[in-house]
């Protein structure tokens, strides 16, 4: 009897309208779940942080700050003191980009090839219907957020004060530049996205090299966006205690948390469609006489400047020398990039832009995005004591096939859009080029944030008094 009830019961579980019932659930379990992860809108509710960009938070400065120091230039009638005075159309205009919300950058030569910072700004505040393209995602919650950007023009503050009245820069007191630096500082440290990570998790946009001089020891643990490490050389000669002087201590810069980013090129983009042959070996424009890694340049340039096939111009970027710099560059095979008053300079990327095969002659240089691009597919790195032994350069250069060098620029025409900052909008506001400059940062930055992460994580265990040992090693 037992038997027969069970086998009654087994029946009644398999019966016609149970299967049916249950086959009915499982398609529209199967439905929704397809409709969810299908749909963009609902996926991006789902997940706050998707794999595929890096949430950003941005401080609440002031706008006098960021966009209000271009009101600031705008509004000038003091020219810029380091450039030719017959160099008017880089000075600024005070009857232009008045009463703009985002004025323009200045092309200035010796700002703007550190614009980097308008260009990251103005992506992020532009409308999030706008920023498909973007591999940053703007939040508003301090929760979601994987990094705080720090939204002040550090460089164009230093160059305002560097122009207008330069012998007060080192100075604290009459340096107007300071007082800002002072102010961001004063702001951001007192925010509970400071304190609740020490500042680690804030990115500041530094592509001077003289940029926040004054509180690089209260911002050093932050994520620095850099040209090079070399505007840190005398800081951390001074702490290094008796070390080399070229020694980069971790505890100011680093390539563990800190991003290499390009200068913006000055010369325009030459594709590679339009190249044409190229009669000059070896070309190199600008100033001789450099300080401490500059000392390279002087004698390269005794070495070489009677050398046939080469041209060694000296001159300053402005309109005359920058239609040689096209020229020279566009006509030539190899373009030099010595070492200068840092390990590199904005030289490098107007090369690349005029598809001239790079000679890279600094041994401490940082270059931007390696990792993901490999210089060695499009430029020819020449050893500091190699370069300066004579004839070396020239016959080096010269054993270069024409095939290598065809190839050198082919491969030179594919990266040159990483380099590129300019969206081509007005202010800065509006898409960007998925694989440009902009995004490679963020996506560098994203590569650090597990590093980032674990020193918040380390700082927060330790007990009172005690400091966390650092044992980076890095290079």
């Amino acid at each position: 009897m037992a038997l027969k009830n069970n086998t009654n019961t087994i029946s009644s579980l398999c019966s016609i309208p149970t299967l049916f019932l249950s086959l009915t659930l499982l398609c529209i379990l199967s439905f929704t779940l397809f409709f969810l992860f299908s749909n963009p809108q609902i996926q991006t509710q789902i997940s706050p942080h998707p794999h595929h960009s890096i949430n950003v938070y941005i401080s609440d400065l002031p706008r006098s700050l960021n966009y209000g120091l271009l009101d600031t230039y705008w509004s000038s009638s003091v020219p810029d003191s380091r450039l030719p005075t017959h160099s008017q159309t880089h000075q600024p205009q005070p009857h232009l980009h008045q009463n703009l919300k985002f004025p323009p950058y200045p092309q200035n030569p010796l700002i703007k090839q550190y614009s980097a910072e308008y260009w990251i700004m103005g992506d992020l505040i532009t409308p999030q219907n706008l920023r498909s393209a973007s591999f940053a995602n703007r939040v508003f919650d301090l929760e979601q957020a994987d990094v705080v950007f720090v939204p002040f023009f550090a460089t164009l503050s230093a160059e305002l004060q560097l122009g207008m009245a330069k012998g007060a820069f080192r100075k604290k007191v009459g340096n107007q530049d300071y007082e800002r630096q002072r102010e961001v500082l004063d702001f951001v440290t007192k925010t509970p996205a400071w304190n609740r990570s020490g500042g680690r998790d804030h990115v500041f946009v530094l592509t001077d090299p003289v940029a926040m001089w004054h509180v690089r020891a209260e911002i050093a643990p932050a994520i620095l966006l850099v040209v090079d490490f070399g505007g840190w050389f005398r800081l951390d000669s001074k702490s290094s205690n008796g070390s080399a002087p070229d020694m980069i201590q971790h505890t100011q810069v680093s390539l563990l948390k800190d991003v290499i980013v390009p200068y913006t090129h000055l010369l325009p983009r030459l594709h590679l469609s339009e190249d044409q042959s190229r009669q000059t070996l070896l070309y190199f424009k600008g100033a001789k006489h450099r300080h401490r890694g500059g000392v390279v340049r002087e004698k390269l340039w005794d070495l070489l400047v009677n050398e046939p096939g080469v041209i060694m111009e000296e001159g300053f970027p402005n309109s005359t020398g920058m239609e040689q710099s096209i020229r020279g560059m566009r006509t030539s095979e190899f373009c030099l990039h010595p070492a200068g008053d840092t390990p590199t300079s904005c030289r490098l990327f107007d090369a690349i832009q005029s598809l001239c095969i790079p000679v890279i002659v600094s041994d401490n240089i940082e270059l931007p995005f390696e990792g993901m691009i490999d210089y060695s597919e499009f430029s020819v790195f020449v050893a500091v004591n190699d370069a300066l032994r004579p004839n070396w350069v020239v016959g080096y250069l010269k054993s270069f096939s024409k095939e290598q060098k065809n190839k050198f620029r082919q491969n030179m025409a594919l990266v040159q859009p990483i380099f590129e900052y300019d969206n081509g909008h007005p202010g800065g506001i509006g898409p960007i080029n998925p694989d440009g400059a902009v995004n490679h940062i963020w996506k560098k930055v994203h590569q650090k944030l597990p590093m980032i992460k674990e020193a918040i994580v380390r700082e927060k265990r330790k007990p009172p008094g005690v400091s966390v040992p650092l044992r980076c090693q890095c290079t």
